[in-house]
């Protein structure tokens, strides 16, 4: 059974921090992305961040040199580091993991998501 599990999030103020974790029960050798999203009532959720196996990055525009994402390898691990929050960041966060097995064939894996609000 896989699990993906999201923390980290909280209630803070315009300009704090905070940091996300995702642990995932998946082999960390079938991996191809993890990624996360956000979504706010009556809203699409978006993607903020991904990862790829190889370490490439890609970043929303709206959190572009405020957020980071890496991973641990070994652990099969992914965070998200957000830096100077702004109340449009307020949202449901969730962790993505995306996975390819033999034959070519991918599953998506989500969180149950992590509450970030961002208020004063």
């Amino acid at each position: 059974q896989v699990e993906i599990v999201e923390s980290g999030g909280g209630l803070v103020q315009p300009g704090e921090s905070l940091r996300l974790s995702c642990a995932s029960s998946l082999s960390i050798f079938n991996i191809l992305a993890m990624a996360w999203y956000r979504q706010v009532p009556g809203k699409q959720r978006e993607l903020v961040a991904n990862i790829s196996s190889s370490g490439a990055t890609n970043y929303a525009d709206s959190v572009q040199g405020r957020f980071t994402i890496s991973r641990d390898n070994d652990k099969a691990m992914v965070y998200l580091q957000m830096n100077s929050l702004k109340p449009e960041d307020t949202a449901v966060y969730y962790c993505y993991v995306q996975r390819q097995v033999s034959w070519g064939q991918k599953y998506d894996y989500w969180g149950q998501g992590t509450q970030v609000t961002v208020s004063s």
